[in-house]
């Protein structure tokens, strides 16, 4: 019977001749950490620490195990080149070559994964952009100014909400190259754990239905809810071979709210669970420094070093309301497997879980008719003031009693903004939907103190 890493090693080889690279990585790191297991290694190093690992244990290996472990660091190379990692291959490639003789082949290899570090190829696949951010840093606000922006490009949009119920399908304004079809919402789970198969079968309907249509996208904008730690939504555009044969991660982009990251930042979390504001920010190729506004130039200096602590080499650039030059979003080519290898070695492991913080809920109100625009006002002023604090956004699209337009409002902690928008059509059924997302929320304080400002009594929630 074959020692489990030699079936690992089969199935690698395997993966790898039929061009599933990803679940090749899941078989060659499974394999050499039992190899290495055999060999005394306790703490993976065979995979973490290569060279290390190699140049420390080559004296007391035979020559057997000298050609197995040779194989192996040469499969993975061959797996991560397939994926696009070339400096970690160049590393595996190099172990190989420590190992034992170097063939034309290996040297063929290495000679590529160094030309391929010096020169940034434009992939021929639909480039994708993610946004991130916390809640209510200005990520919707951004992509509408994408969307509205005049760059004649056909842009697909997935939209994931963290809530009961959809509002943000409502802010979202969709320019001219547009269409239904090309806007797919997700508001029933986190698109980093719960809904990422939703993902991959948003951005496979999206491809098709563009091949069909013969409409060609010239790219996708991935929302994600504030809540999403962003390595899940990257490792997809590795994990399923249709999305990577066709699409490309472009780059990530983490809006930031200059007035209250810190406070994010320093959030201490419960036992397991990520602080999501350090994952969006470690994770970034690009920052939106949002709402500088609302800060001194001290604090925005602080807010900087803050993030440079976590990603010293991210670029940022200061903005408000979102507004930023399209080439420092779009088209970057910023997004680099390498880096995030550096940072995450299990990035790539399939079995990475995101566990979320269990005091942070919604709460969604959906109520037919209409509110009293005083009554609300002085609801909404003693609910920010008295809860705002755990109170990380409020959005809603409301029908004010005698406004013949939707009344759309958003807040993040006790700053608000709020403003009529486009009217009710005729014959419009006047809803009022509102999301609420915290720590500790209470619903029956909210659907109670909302359902005193309808104009009539309504239940609903």
């Amino acid at each position: 019977m074959p020692a489990s890493w030699e079936t690992g090693l089969a199935s690698a080889e395997a993966a790898l001749k039929a061009g599933k690279f990803f679940d090749g990585v899941q078989f060659i790191n499974s394999c050499m950490e039992e190899f290495g297991k055999v060999l005394g290694d306790e703490g993976e190093r065979i995979v973490k620490e290569p060279m290390e690992f190699v140049q420390e244990l080559q004296p007391r290996l035979s020559q057997e195990q000298k050609d197995i472990l040779k194989k192996m660091y040469e499969v993975r190379g061959d797996i991560i080149t397939g994926l696009g990692a070339n400096k970690r291959a160049r590393t595996d490639y190099e172990c190989a070559k420590v190992l034992g003789e170097t063939g034309s082949s290996l040297v063929s290899k290495m000679s590529k994964a160094e030309e391929a570090m010096k020169t940034k190829t434009k992939p021929d696949k639909v480039p994708v952009t993610v946004i991130t951010g916390f809640l209510g840093s200005g990520k919707t606000t951004l992509l509408n100014r994408i969307l509205s922006e005049n760059h004649g490009k056909r842009i697909g949009i997935i939209e994931n909400e963290f809530g009961e119920v959809g509002i943000d399908d409502s802010l979202i304004l969709a320019g001219p190259l547009t269409t239904e079809e090309n806007i797919v919402e997700m508001n029933n789970g986190c698109i980093c754990c719960t809904v990422r198969g939703d993902l991959i079968a948003g951005l496979k309907k999206m491809v098709k239905s563009a091949q069909k249509t013969g409409k060609p996208l010239d790219g996708v904008i991935i929302e994600t809810t504030g809540l999403a730690d962003p390595a899940p939504v990257a490792q997809t555009f590795f994990a399923d071979e249709f999305v990577q044969q066709k699409l490309s991660l472009d780059g990530i982009l983490t809006v930031v709210d200059a007035k209250h990251i810190i406070m994010h930042l320093d959030e201490e979390k419960p036992e397991g669970v990520e602080n999501e504001s350090v994952e969006q920010v470690a994770f970034a190729d690009r920052i939106l420094l949002n709402k500088c506004d609302l800060t001194t130039e001290d604090e925005l200096a602080e807010v900087e070093r803050r993030i440079r602590m976590i990603n010293e080499g991210v670029q940022i650039k200061r903005c408000v309301q979102s507004k930023v030059d399209m080439d420092f979003i779009l088209g970057i080519q910023a997004f680099d497997l390498d880096k995030i290898l550096e940072m995450d070695d299990a990035f790539l492991a399939d079995d990475a879980e995101h566990q979320h913080d269990d005091r942070v809920s919604s709460v969604g109100i959906q109520v037919p008719g209409e509110v009293a625009q005083q009554p609300l006002n002085e609801w909404l002023a003693w609910l920010l003031k008295e809860r705002g604090v755990d109170m990380f956004r409020t959005k809603g699209v409301l029908a004010v009693q005698g406004m013949k337009e939707k009344f759309v409002f958003q807040a993040v902690h006790m700053a608000f903004s709020g403003a009529p928008q486009k009217p009710w059509a005729e014959g419009e059924e006047r809803v009022c939907k509102l999301t609420f997302i915290g720590k500790n929320l209470n619903r029956e304080e909210l659907l109670t103190g909302f359902e005193k400002c309808l104009v009539k009594p309504a239940k609903g929630g």
